[in-house]
């Protein structure tokens, strides 16, 4: 099955199981969950012959993405979609290699979740890897992994199951943000703005505009937005995070402001071009539109690097609403989406065409 092929079957069993039982959640999981993907046998073991598969839970001082096996998912499994199946068949390897050692094991089976959820986006297999570390077990020990399987009962269409998983998982931003994509809005923005007290960089500030934004609570985001914008950067020495928080303000309040101007169906036809800050760079946004509707949204120019499925997804998101509005980012990989869509909308608000 094609993972596009394994997207529909999802879709088909979303709609139909919208409010489904814990049993058909278990049985979903448990059916997909033990069975390797279409691809897996033809995907071949390929990784550097100087590649350490002891994996020491301490790598040596230094950078080495030719040795060490967690800078090699960094450097070249993440950032390069044609090597994502091949980092699954490696942690599958790992996951044999070490059969029995329990803390390394565990170490690959997350990585498992993680590039089952964030790469492939393949949400039965990440619920199947989280439940077997025991995230389901304890959400307060695995808290980050719980909000993601939570992510993932809702994306394959258990939004009850979702929530009761979130209501044992601490609070935090992560927590908030699921709730927000949820509609829980009011209780994502008091869980985020709880986090506001101790919030020097604007993290958790410019989370809840986020919040509000999703929403469609413009006035509310461009409140919280200027607030992160108003935060005092130091002359020497300011802190990246801070800069990083202030650019995306910026960039999410113009294009707040750009989409309040237009109407897509008032568009011409035609391709329509801008870029927004991403996280390492500024990413480049081609729109196509053909008679009122949005044909086609494409990543033409980017320097991002862990940006896991959020280019595919984003781009597929805005094309289905036909709009920016309402747009949930990808997991694990806010920026880049969130820059995919403020292009998008700057692009067809500035109507800059490259016809």
């Amino acid at each position: 099955m094609t993972k596009f092929a394994l997207l529909a079957v999802l879709m088909i069993a979303t709609s139909a199981h919208a409010e489904g039982t814990r049993a058909e959640l278990d049985a979903l999981i448990d059916r997909v969950g033990k069975t390797p993907p279409d691809w897996f046998k033809e995907t071949s073991l390929n990784y550097p012959k100087s590649l350490d598969l002891t994996w020491p839970m301490k790598p040596p001082p230094g950078w080495d993405n030719q040795k060490n096996v967690g800078q090699f998912v960094w450097d070249v499994v993440n950032p390069n979609p044609s090597r994502w199946r091949e980092g699954v068949k490696l942690m599958h390897h790992l996951l044999t290699l070490h059969k029995d050692d329990p803390d390394k094991r565990e170490r690959a089976m997350l990585t498992l979740c993680h590039m089952y959820h964030d790469l492939l986006e393949d949400y039965a297999r990440a619920a199947f890897w989280y439940r077997a570390v025991g995230v389901e077990k304890d959400p307060a020990e695995y808290a980050r992994s719980a909000v993601i399987l939570a992510e993932c009962y809702w994306r394959l269409g258990y939004r009850g199951e979702a929530l009761k998983l979130l209501a044992k998982t601490p609070p935090g931003l992560m927590h908030a943000t699921l709730l927000g994509s949820l509609g829980e809005t009011d209780r994502a923005i008091a869980m985020a703005l709880a986090e506001t007290n101790d919030d020097p960089y604007g993290s958790a500030t410019l989370a809840t505009a986020d919040i509000c934004r999703l929403a469609g609570r413009y006035p509310e985001a461009l409140k919280h937005y200027q607030t992160v914008l108003d935060i005092e950067v130091p002359a020497k020495n300011p802190n990246g995070w801070l800069l990083r928080n202030r650019n995306r303000a910026s960039a999410n309040v113009t294009a707040i402001k750009a989409f309040e101007l237009f109407d897509p169906k008032s568009v011409p036809d035609g391709k329509y071009v801008a870029s927004s800050q991403g996280y390492e760079a500024q990413v480049e946004v081609s729109v196509t539109m053909k008679s009122g509707r949005i044909a086609d949204v494409a990543v033409t120019k980017h320097r991002e690097k862990q940006f896991y499925s959020a280019i595919s997804d984003t781009t597929s998101k805005i094309i289905s609403k036909q709009s920016v509005k309402g747009v949930d980012t990808t997991s694990n990989a806010t920026i880049t989406s969130e820059a995919i869509i403020n292009a998008t909308a700057k692009a067809l608000a500035g109507r800059t065409n490259s016809n």
